[in-house]
């Protein structure tokens, strides 16, 4: 007999914790039920998240993009001869590195550095020392003598595979960041196949900015200028190690074309921020830049030692401008002007902030999704869940009388966690969520049949109502996790191998497992209690509604 007042019975301060939890529970699903407008008048300490609508639901835009693999071929032999070429002048090897159609040939000056050559190219075939390559193979590269003086490096497809994978995924996690930062809610942004990017963001009715902001590649880097010829009124042939960059359409520059070193002095990866900010006396939009500890480093020595030279801020291939340096920058601050507008001026911040990405993108497929859609998926989910959850409570009630009543209201109970489960999380409500919400309420009364049956045996038995009440809810407890376990598991598949609208239902079905455990053995346990504790003060005869 102790252990089955142990089992039913709920001391105050349990009482009170439940309440809580119901409560908070309630706070944060109540904005969902009230327009945004209203809530905004609601005092501060009340929860106003809301939880937000797919693209389904609330219309925005829809974009596909594609990654060219030629041109990441072609950015990686630059990259590599860039390496190959900083490799051999750091060995004090004379050579000349020139790009061929699969690979890079390099001309040894002299025969006798061959070997040595030989050795520091095949060294770039390690991760650890280059930067060229993103994968973990240890044979990233084909290097190969063809004659005393000529060697041939060439990069192996697989490494060209694995580093479109790796530049995808990449470029999935700064799109990711860039449109967190363009103030839209919850994106759904994933792979498509081996080389292409949805994108679909809610709530945007104008792609043009989206794009913009997404597309630029927002490639920054500082670069050292020709010290006797670097400013070109025309383009100018590679000579050595400078090269001829042209001026930005929106730069404040005159000129057309900067003599630069290809090699920067810095890159953009070396940023710690970047915000937009105005001239303190011009008053135009500038962007203010911090490098981070490295970068300030770097920055502070190069400014030290070119004193009265100028020194070339470059976006994407192009000259943004090209201040002199006056003093030593040590701050590891400062800020690049370009005629840009406000708006131009806070996207370029957004995509320095959130990094370069690693390879072009161009848009295949680009659609603007209508809210008429949503709203009508809504209504018929609404009609359709009211029917059906109606359904149940009906049966419930017409086939456990009193029990069925507390089943009732651990089911509307179950449904207030779920949303607010759902709103605190910040999860996006899809049709598919919608379908796993309405499915996830209407399954949560199995636990409930669940326990009264096993309720029923006991009775049967001849087990006096408490002994039975106690018995049903250990015993049925066992099952209970056994069915949504499975249940679990099969959510969590869906989650693992779906993608987009499938995840969404996955998610709703897993918090709706949980909370449906919860309220059947813990709150409709704790009704079953307090009635039972009523009725044992009236002094009645205790009779078991089932």
């Amino acid at each position: 007999m102790k252990e089955t007042k142990v089992m039913l019975f709920f001391s105050r301060w349990k009482i009170i914790t439940i309440l809580s939890i119901c409560f908070v529970a309630f706070c944060y699903a109540l904005p969902n039920i009230f327009p945004a407008e209203a809530i905004k008048s609601w005092p501060t300490w009340l929860p106003k998240k809301q939880i937000p609508l797919g693209l389904d639901l609330r219309g925005g835009a829809h974009l596909l993009y594609t990654l060219d693999a030629n041109k990441l071929r072609a950015s990686m032999l630059r990259n590599l001869r860039r390496d190959v070429r900083k490799t051999l002048i750091s060995a004090k090897i004379k050579h000349i590195a020139g790009r061929g159609e699969n690979g890079i040939r390099v001309r040894i000056s002299n025969k006798e550095d061959m070997l040595n050559a030989l050795e520091k190219i095949r060294q770039l075939s390690q991760p650890s020392l280059s930067g060229v390559l993103l994968n973990n193979s240890k044979e990233e590269l084909t290097v190969t003598q063809v004659s005393d003086k000529i060697i041939h490096v060439f990069i192996n497809e697989a490494s060209v595979r694995n580093s479109l994978a790796e530049t995808i995924n990449g470029a999935i996690e700064i799109i990711r960041r860039r449109v967190n930062s363009f103030g839209t809610a919850e994106p759904n942004i994933m792979r498509q196949g081996t080389d292409r990017i949805l994108v679909q963001v809610p709530g945007v009715e104008d792609t043009s900015s989206l794009k913009d902001l997404i597309g630029k590649t927002a490639k920054l880097t500082f670069h050292e200028v020709h010290p006797t010829n670097g400013i070109l009124s025309t383009f100018q042939p590679a000579r050595g190690e400078y090269r001829s960059y042209p001026s930005a359409e929106n730069s404040s520059n005159f000129y057309n074309f900067y003599f630069l070193k290809e090699i920067p002095v810095l890159r953009g990866d070396l940023l710690k921020n970047a915000l937009q900010g105005y001239d303190q006396f011009t008053n135009e939009p500038v962007i203010s830049f911090t490098f981070n500890q490295e970068g300030a480093r770097i920055f502070a020595k190069f400014t030290t030692q070119n004193i009265n030279r100028p020194f070339a801020i470059v976006l994407d291939g192009k000259v943004l401008s090209a201040p002199v340096i006056r003093e030593p920058i040590l701050g590891g601050s400062g800020q690049i002007s370009g005629g840009f507008s406000s708006k131009t001026a806070n996207e370029l911040a957004i995509q320095l902030r959130s990094g370069s990405l690693p390879a072009d993108l161009t848009v295949v497929e680009e659609r603007t999704v209508g809210p008429s859609l949503g709203s009508d998926s809504i209504k018929s989910g609404l009609i359709a869940g009211t029917v059906g959850i109606a359904a149940v409570i009906l049966i419930t009630i017409l086939v456990y009388g009193t029990f069925g009543i507390f089943a009732v209201l651990g089911l509307i109970l179950n449904g207030i966690f779920i949303v607010a489960l759902m709103t605190k999380i910040g999860f996006v409500l899809t049709l598919p969520g919608i379908a796993g919400l309405i499915l996830t309420i209407g399954m949560a009364v199995d636990a409930n049949v669940l326990i009264y049956e096993r309720i029923k045996e006991e009775l049967a038995c001849g087990k006096k109502a408490i002994v039975a009440i106690d018995l049903g809810f250990k015993r049925a407890i066992v099952t209970i996790f056994d069915s949504q376990l499975t249940t679990l598991v099969a959510a969590i598949i869906m989650f693992w191998l779906g993608s987009g609208p499938i995840r969404g239902f996955a998610i709703t079905l897993s918090i709706g497992i949980f909370t449906s455990i919860f309220t059947s053995m813990v709150i409709v346990r704790a009704l079953v209690s307090l009635w039972f504790q009523t009725k044992r003060k009236k002094g009645r005869d205790i009779i078991v509604p089932i």
